[in-house]
C-alpha cells in the first residue's frame, strides 16, 4: 500500500508537471524603458538616462549597469549578482524610479519596469498572409485570430510584426499657422479638448439609476476639419483652415512576407511556469477552427514552434528511460534466471521514478532536458538496492533452508546498515551539486534534488515492498536449485572462478594495481585542458536565421513645400471604421 500510494501521487503529479527545454532560472536582470515622444538623442541623455543611472546606481547588488539613449527613449539594463532576490531587486527599482520621475520632463510617459524571465521568449509564431493590402490583412488578423488566439488557457501575450494599423494623420501647414498666430500645441490641445469622452455621472430616475455620458468622441474622419481652433477678429479658425486630415496606416516600423505575399506574425508568449507543449497544442487546435472563419485568400500556418524540439528531446529521453530500464531489468535475469525475482527487483525502478515527480512537483521543477537527463542513469541506481536486499534474501532460503518469511525479516536486517550507507554515500554524491553557485548551480539545482529523492525513494521500496514480495513469491524448493541457478553451477561458476583468478592476481601485484590507479588519476589531469568546456551542449533545433546590417542613409535636404509641411499625428485615434 506505501509503494502503490507512491505510484498514485507520483502519477498524478507527472501529469501536472511541465515540460520545458530547460530548466527555469531567473537571472537577476530588470529592464527600466522611459519614452519621450518627439526628445532626440542628446535631450534623452541629459534629462532621462544621467537621472535614471543615479537613481538605481546606489541599489544594493548591482553587478553591471548599461544605459542607451535613443531618440524619444532611454533604456537602462541593470544585472544584479546572482545571489540578489530579484523580487526584491526589482521593487527596489521600482522605488528608485519612482522617486526619480517627478524631475523628468512634463511629457514623459510613465516608466516601464520589468524583470527578465525566461518564460516571456515566443513559444509559438504565427503568420498570417494573403492578397490583401497590409491594412486590410491587419485589421483581420487583429479580429479574427488575435483576439480569439488571446482566449485559450495559458497564453500570455500576443505581439505583432509587420502589422498596419489605421491612423489617422494630421497635417499642418506652417505657413498658415503663421498667419493665424498659432502654434502646434494649441492645435493638439483643441483636438485633445474636443474629441474627449467626459463621464456625466448619474442621477435617480424612479426605481432606476441611470448612468450619463457625453458622447464627444469624433466619429468621422471629416470632422477633424470642424475642430475650433482659435476665434480670430470675430471669426472661427478650424483644423480645416490650417491643415489637412489623412485616413492612412502606422509608419512602417517591421514588415513581413510569406512566399512573397504580404504577412503578419504573431508572437505568442505562455504564461510563466505553464507547460509549453500543451500551450502550444490548445493554439493549435483553435488555428484550425479559426480557419474555417478567414476569407478564402488568406492563410495562417505556424513557422517556428518550440514545442517540436521539445517534444522529440523530451521523447528521446522517455526512450531512453524505458530502454535501460529494460536492459537493467534484463542484466537481473541474466544472473537470477527466475522471472518472478526479476519482477520484484525491476519493480523498484517504476516505483522509485514516479515517485520522484511527487517531488519535483514540490519543488516546482518541470519536465526538462536536466531532470530527464538524471532520470536516465537513475535506472541503474534505483535498482542496486533493490537487487542488494533480493540477493540476501535469496541466500537466507538457499543456503540457510528457512522460510521465505523469516529470510525477509533476518535478510533485511542483516544487509539494511549496508544498503543505507550505500545509499547516503550516493546522496552525499549528488545532493552538493544542488548548493552550487553561479549561473551553472541555477541549472544543476534541480538536478541534484531530482537524484537524491529517487536515490532515497529506492532504498525505501528495498526496505519495504522488496521483502514483502520476497516472503510471498519465493518458495523453499528454491533450495534445490529449480527456477534459480544456484552460485555453485552454470554461467555464475564460470564467472566467479575468473574473477577469483583476477582477484588473485590482482593482490599479488599491489604495487602494479596502484600503479595503474595513479597513472589513471594523472590522465585525467593532462586531458582535462583538451576536453571542450560548456555550459549546455548545442542542440540543433534546424533553424537559422539572417541579421544584415546597412550603413546609414545620408539626409537630404527636402523640397520647400515638403518641409514646410509637418505632421502632428494622433495614431490612437477614436475614428471609427
Amino acid at each position: 500500500m506505501i509503494s502503490a500510494a507512491i505510484l498514485v501521487v507520483g502519477w498524478f503529479s507527472y501529469r501536472e508537471l511541465g515540460l520545458d527545454l530547460m530548466p527555469k532560472t531567473d537571472v537577476p536582470v530588470v529592464n527600466v524603458q522611459v519614452q519621450l515622444p518627439g526628445a532626440s538623442a542628446e535631450e534623452v541623455e541629459t534629462q532621462l538616462t544621467k537621472p535614471l543611472e543615479e537613481a538605481v546606481n546606489t541599489i544594493n547588488g548591482i553587478d553591471e549597469l548599461r544605459a542607451s539613449s535613443d531618440p524619444g527613449r532611454a533604456n537602462l539594463n541593470i544585472s544584479f549578482v546572482l545571489e540578489r532576490d530579484i523580487e526584491s531587486a526589482t521593487q527596489d527599482v521600482r522605488d528608485k524610479i519612482g522617486a526619480a520621475a517627478r524631475y523628468f520632463p512634463k511629457d514623459t510617459l510613465p516608466p516601464v519596469i520589468t524583470k527578465a524571465d525566461p518564460d516571456a521568449a515566443p513559444v509559438l509564431t504565427l503568420v498570417v498572409s494573403g492578397s490583401r493590402t497590409p491594412k486590410e490583412l491587419t485589421t483581420i488578423v487583429d479580429k479574427q485570430v488575435k483576439q480569439i488566439l488571446e482566449t485559450v488557457e495559458d497564453v500570455g501575450a500576443i505581439t505583432f510584426i509587420g502589422d498596419r494599423h489605421r491612423e489617422i494623420d494630421l497635417l499642418l501647414n506652417a505657413d498658415r499657422l503663421n498667419a493665424y498666430g498659432l502654434t502646434v500645441d494649441q492645435v493638439r490641445e483643441a483636438v485633445q479638448r474636443q474629441d474627449v469622452e467626459v463621464p456625466g455621472g448619474s442621477f435617480i430616475s424612479g426605481p432606476a439609476e441611470i448612468d450619463l455620458r457625453t458622447m464627444g468622441r469624433i466619429q468621422n474622419v471629416d470632422d477633424f476639419n470642424r475642430i475650433i481652433l482659435a476665434y480670430r477678429n470675430g471669426s472661427v479658425v478650424t483644423f480645416g483652415d490650417v491643415g489637412r486630415v489623412v485616413d492612412g496606416v502606422q509608419e512602417i516600423r517591421s514588415a513581413g512576407r510569406l512566399d512573397g505575399m504580404p504577412a503578419v506574425s504573431l508572437l505568442i508568449q505562455k504564461q510563466s511556469g505553464t507547460n509549453t507543449v500543451d500551450v502550444v497544442d490548445r493554439v493549435l487546435a483553435r488555428v484550425e477552427s479559426i480557419k474555417r472563419t478567414l476569407p478564402s485568400d488568406v492563410r495562417i500556418q505556424p513557422i517556428r514552434d518550440q514545442s517540436r524540439f521539445i517534444r522529440r528531446s523530451f521523447e528521446d529521453i522517455k526512450l531512453h528511460l524505458i530502454l535501460g530500464s529494460i536492459l537493467a531489468s534484463l542484466v537481473v535475469f541474466l544472473f537470477m534466471r527466475n522471472p518472478k525475482v526479476t519482477f520484484i527487483a525491476a519493480l523498484a525502478i517504476p516505483t522509485s521514478i514516479v515517485g520522484t515527480f511527487a517531488v519535483m512537483k514540490t519543488f516546482g521543477f518541470t519536465l526538462n532536458n536536466m531532470t530527464m537527463l538524471e532520470l536516465s542513469p537513475a535506472t541503474g541506481i534505483v535498482i542496486d538496492d533493490a537487487i542488494v536486499v533480493l540477493e540476501n534474501i535469496f541466500r537466507y532460503v538457499e543456503e540457510k533452508h528457512v522460510t521465505p518469511h523469516e529470510a525477509a525479516v533476518k535478510a533485511t536486517e542483516e544487509i539494511g546498515l549496508a544498503v543505507m550507507a550505500t545509499t547516503l554515500s550516493l546522496c552525499v554524491i549528488f545532493l552538493p551539486v544542488a548548493f552550487m553557485t553561479g549561473q551553472v548551480g541555477r541549472y544543476f539545482y534541480s538536478f541534484g534534488i531530482t537524484s537524491a529523492a529517487a536515490i532515497l525513494i529506492s532504498m525505501l521500496v528495498s526496505f519495504t515492498l522488496t521483502p514483502t514480495l520476497c516472503s510471498i513469491w519465493l518458495k523453499n524448493d528454491h533450495s534445490h536449485g529449480q527456477g534459480v541457478t544456484s552460485k555453485s553451477r552454470g554461467f555464475y561458476t564460470w564467472l566467479d572462478a575468473r574473477y577469483g583468478r583476477m582477484l588473485q592476481w590482482a593482490l599479488k601485484h599491489r604495487l602494479g594495481m596502484a600503479g595503474i590507479a595513479a597513472a589513471v588519476v594523472c590522465s585525467a589531469v593532462l586531458l582535462y585542458p583538451y576536453v571542450g568546456k560548456e555550459l549546455v551542449p548545442d542542440d540543433d533545433q534546424s533553424e537559422f536565421s539572417v541579421n544584415v546590417n546597412f550603413p546609414p542613409v545620408r539626409a537630404t535636404r527636402a523640397p520647400r513645400s515638403t518641409r514646410r509641411t509637418w505632421s502632428a499625428t494622433s495614431k490612437r485615434s477614436p475614428v471609427s471604421n
